[in-house]
């Protein structure tokens, strides 16, 4: 099978930035309840973060080994890097349009102001410097720049300022500048009393307190301007697989490096005159291009926390609770549930309590023998975790995989990898070079009978936070055939040996790719010898081009293709005479679409797979990712039901991608308005 031509792919970092309008286009829905589009406008500001920490730092690194090799969507490097650069500026300008002229006066009618420092009265001003004086002074350190004062190292992502200053101090110095860095500790928003504001909710930026007494931290000098600033870094860690002896020593010393990686971006605000504004990239190492000034504070992210703290619950989605499965309730432990029959859990709508009891009820078992599960993110308090060390004081059989590099989550698996080995855990770190991604826990307990086996498996990692927010799919069972599976998978990755035969379960990176391809070929020829066809697909990513090539070509053969991709999404659809019969969509809502779920036809006797694992490069061949059957006829109609049919029928959040890689919103016309998200929340309140 021919790879896909250039011009038959999108670019992934463009297609990134897309799914970012996406997210933004959230924030501009009057469907959306108010504070929840503040809230998207803080969730791009947060996702532009990681972009240009990961993506851009990845295209200027490439740009600066002076690599010139296209990428498979054909754009070199430097092609790439112009395109996001325009894209973004776009994009950046945009959400701050929405911001000023949108969102904040509309918050604002609701009694919750950001009150400048040009709207400030009396009153308020008198508060203000008051506060200034109590509680930002004592821990401000101005920085004045000299020859013995050099340009001071600026943390990723913190608040700083540049501030123009004229005349001399006492020591006769007058270079002019200094830098002013606000301390993490700080609060980048402050709540006025409701007296003060004269509205219920009145808030002031610390960057608009800072502005106003910039000139109290430079006695006797004229403050000709003052600049909020933040530069953002490469942050991707460096380890060298074959140099390292230890893996976590090795991250534990490259973690601080993060906070002073290469500079990637640098945000002003937009009243930065040209001359500081050159000065600071040259500091920095960058180009005017890598330069972005914004008409608001340059770190949106810090106002997340606004709508928690504004007790408003018209201006919220309405709060919901996960419902717990009815067969648990009559159920004396959860093996004893497990044990009849495998559970399928649907979160959020479902609560993730089932899967925190798994591990808790085996943890205090005394028939249990052994417990070991595999540690992604699970954040830096996890009930999951406890239960585990707890287990291993106990005396219990505990192993656990704990994959150190996973992006971002590296100190806090750091941190719980040495607890799990102070209480006796065998703690691994999965294989160098391969991520550990899958997510699998498995118990084993000593019956009337011998040992029997009890997992959990799931499209989603084992954090209780996130349950709440992404969508995903998990399964208990004790089906013995995808037990056996599990305990092999678990065998393969603390000891040594060449990679048995699963008998139900695929595997990343050895029998994922080829039998997804398989599959997609298995509908292609059904398709071309006139039989029933179908590929539906649901996943945050579609990039592999082996697996687009399949598609393409199943589409020529008539095979009816659907894929529901939250993010990016390298493939052209409904271009004629490749993918004509692929459709392409994309859903945005309350929650992040999170599962991974691969139907195929397969002749009426529909397969269907739940996975860890998106359709990447990496996910493919340099991850351990699962894939499991969902075996009961019952079990596998819900999820068709529950995880593909209501995307499919959305035409509220629903997106639906054209061949030039850009995504037209779905409206409703004469159709009745319909939302997935909304659906399965309404369809498990009534169970």
């Amino acid at each position: 099978m021919n790879p896909p031509l250039p011009e038959q792919l999108i670019n992934r970092e463009l297609g990134i930035l897309e799914f970012q309008r996406r997210v933004l286009a959230q924030a501009e829905d009057e469907d959306t309840p108010l504070l929840e589009r503040l809230r998207f406008l803080c969730i791009v500001s947060s996702n532009m973060d990681e972009f240009f920490e990961v993506r851009v730092a990845g295209l200027k690194e490439q740009i600066k080994a002076g690599i010139a090799t296209p990428s498979p969507d054909g754009l070199t490097p430097r092609q790439a890097y112009a395109e996001v650069q325009r894209v973004a500026h776009a994009l950046v300008a945009k959400q701050y349009q929405l911001l000023n002229q949108t969102t904040l006066p509309a918050l604002g009618e609701h009694g919750i102001r950001f009150i400048r420092r040009t709207q400030w009265n009396e009153e308020q001003a008198a508060w203000i410097r008051e506060y200034f004086f109590r509680e930002l002074m004592p821990v401000l350190t101005p920085i004045g720049l000299d020859p013995a004062h050099p340009f001071p190292r600026v943390l990723n992502k913190s608040l700083n300022f540049a501030v123009e200053l004229k005349g001399k101090d006492a020591f006769g110095r007058n270079s002019g500048a200094a830098v002013v860095q606000a301390p993490r500790s700080l609060p980048r928003v402050i709540r006025l009393p409701e007296d003060i504001a004269g509205c219920e909710y009145g808030f002031v930026f610390l960057s608009s307190i800072l502005h106003a007494h910039v000139g109290e931290l430079f006695s006797g000098m004229t403050v000709e301007g003052c600049y909020q600033f933040r530069v953002t870094r490469n942050s991707d860690l460096f380890v060298d697989d074959e140099e390292t002896k230890n893996l976590r020593q090795a991250l534990q010393g490259e973690l601080p490096h993060r906070h002073f990686g290469a500079a990637v971006r640098l945000e002003v605000a937009d009243n930065c005159s040209d001359t500081m504004a050159d000065f600071l990239l040259a500091q920095f190492e960058l180009d005017r291009s890598d330069l972005y000034q914004v008409h608001g504070p340059v770190n949106l992210v810090r106002l997340m926390q606004v709508p928690d703290w504004v007790e408003r619950p018209d201006l919220k989605f309405p709060p919901f609770t996960p419902r717990l499965p009815a067969r648990i309730g009559k159920a004396a432990s959860m093996f004893e549930v497990i044990a009849k029959d495998d559970l399928l859990l649907h979160h959020p709508f479902e609560s993730f309590q089932p899967v925190i009891d798994f591990i808790d009820q085996a943890a205090g078992d005394p028939q249990v023998v052994a417990i070991r599960q595999t540690v992604y993110r699970t954040g830096t308090d996890s009930q999951l975790m406890n239960a585990l060390i707890s287990a291993a004081q106990s005396g219990k059989e505990v192993t656990v995989v704990v994959e150190l590099l996973a992006r971002f989550d590296e100190e806090a698996n750091i941190n719980w990898a040495a607890q799990l080995e102070e209480a006796g855990a065998h703690v691994v770190y999965g294989v160098v070079g391969h991520k550990t991604h899958a997510k699998l826990a498995l118990v084993i307990r000593r019956e009337e009978g011998g040992l029997r086996r009890y997992a959990h498996l799931g499209t989603g990692n084992y954090h209780a936070r996130t349950a709440r927010m992404y969508t995903d799919f998990g399964l208990l069972t004790a089906n013995e055939t995808i037990t056996a599976d599990v305990n092999q998978i678990f065998t393969q990755l603390t000891g040594l040996g060449r990679a048995g035969k699963l008998h139900a379960l695929l595997q990343s990176p050895f029998t994922l790719h080829p039998e997804i391809i398989a599959a997609i070929e298995r509908e292609t020829i059904a398709a071309r010898a006139g039989r029933p066809a179908a590929i539906i697909a649901k996943m945050n990513a579609l990039l592999e081009p082996k697996v687009i090539a399949a598609l393409y070509a199943a589409s020529q053969a008539g095979v009816k293709i659907d894929l529901i991709i939250r993010g990016v999404c390298a493939l052209r659809p409904g271009v004629p005479g490749l993918s004509e019969n692929i459709r392409v969509r994309s859903v945005v809502g309350r929650f992040l679409e999170h599962s991974r779920i691969f139907y195929f036809k397969n002749l009426g006797e529909e397969l269907v797979y739940l996975s860890s694992a998106d359709w990447m490069d990496r996910n493919f061949f340099r991850r351990i990712e699962t894939c499991f059957p969902v075996l009961d006829p019952k079990l596998k109609k819900r999820v068709i039901q529950e995880g593909l049919r209501p995307y499919l029928r959305d035409n509220r959040q629903a997106w639906e991608m054209q061949a030039d890689g850009s995504f037209r919103r779905l409206h409703r016309k004469r159709a009745k308005a319909y939302c997935a998200q909304t659906a399965l929340l309404a369809l498990h309140m009534e169970k």
